[in-house]
């Protein structure tokens, strides 16, 4: 095979006597040479590939970003209280001893994180706290409030776990009523499951699109070279051969719109920290940020490349079976 040379006059690898008595060795060095000179490719146009990894990695970007926005909704409702304490109104002729014997039997179950019994006389200074009610409270001869177990559930139960919890205090032996703000909580969920649902058909959507870019760049691309392929198809190159620089430039692509992606979600993870860490102190420090995971900060730099390599890699045997 005679050498050949693309548009930055970088030759071709061609198959010697020697190269043949080592094909792992040929097959390795035309690897490199696709890698070195796909990426030389881009450079030489380096509007155009910014560009395309630009509108790539803006787009891989969105899902990161609603990722991230549903995280810190996550941690804005276990702020706002999410597994709140579900309180017990004890009937009115219940002993302080019976009490203690209930509150022990309620932090034995392991869906309770803790217990804590408030009497009629912390109730009855709490109320006298509020504005308004001092003066009507000491008109009262005998105090009239229960006492109340305070169930802390434990941290991350769900809205079902929570609903047997409170349905079995409700049918506890002196358990006047229950006061739950269960629905609160099951809605909260709920947006929850529809929120990552989303985020997950937006992955989907996005990374197909991502395929179609680079699919139409390397398409672009083939068509601008058809008179070099027909000859390297002409001297007897392999479709594999001819194929393999087009599947290196679409894992550049994919790279680099990765790392722009990364980067965009860095950016708008760096953008929360100041608005959150001033409503954190608004709920006592009880909200933090939530950040990307550093795994699926290096996974997707790696998907993408995938997904570029998948798009050139259609697209080419595409073309070259219609060059055939």
């Amino acid at each position: 095979m005679e050498s050949q040379r693309n548009d930055n006059l970088d030759p071709v690898p061609v198959r010697t006597e020697r190269s043949r008595a080592r094909p792992v060795a040929s097959w390795r060095e035309h690897h490199s040479w696709s890698a070195a000179a796909s990426l030389r490719r881009l450079l030489s146009r380096p509007l155009a590939t910014f560009l395309t990894v630009a509108v790539m990695g803006l787009a891989l970007a969105l899902p990161l970003a609603f990722y991230l926005l549903l995280a810190n909704v996550q941690s804005l409702g276990d702020a706002l209280g999410q597994n709140q304490a579900v309180s017990a109104f004890l009937k009115s002729d219940q002993a302080g001893s019976s009490v203690e014997s209930m509150a022990t039997t309620v932090r034995e179950r392991a869906d309770v994180a803790a217990v804590a019994v408030k009497t009629p006389k912390q109730g009855m200074d709490e109320l006298a706290k509020l504005q308004g009610f001092g003066t009507a409270l000491h008109m009262l001869d005998d105090n009239p409030l229960p006492y109340v177990l305070e169930v802390m559930p434990q941290p991350g139960l769900d809205a079902d776990g929570v609903e047997r919890l409170v349905t079995d205090l409700r049918a506890m032996r002196g358990v006047d009523q229950v006061q739950d703000a269960g629905s609160w909580r099951q809605r909260l969920d709920a947006l929850l499951a529809v929120g990552n649902r989303t985020v997950l058909v937006l992955a989907v959507l996005l990374a197909l699109a991502a395929i179609l870019v680079v699919a139409n760049t390397v398409r672009v691309d083939i068509s601008s070279r058809a008179e070099e392929i027909d000859v390297l198809m002409l001297v007897g190159a392999s479709g594999a051969f001819v194929r393999r620089p087009y599947l290196y430039a679409g894992i550049w692509y994919g790279l680099f719109s990765g790392l722009i992606a990364a980067g965009v979600a860095l950016a708008v993870e760096f953008a929360l920290v100041d608005p959150v860490t001033r409503l954190s102190h608004a709920y006592d420090g009880r909200l933090h940020v939530s950040s990307l995971p550093w795994w699926l900060l290096v996974a997707v730099p790696v998907g993408a490349a995938v997904l570029g390599w998948l798009g050139a890699r259609l697209m080419s045997a595409w073309q070259l079976r219609k060059a055939v």
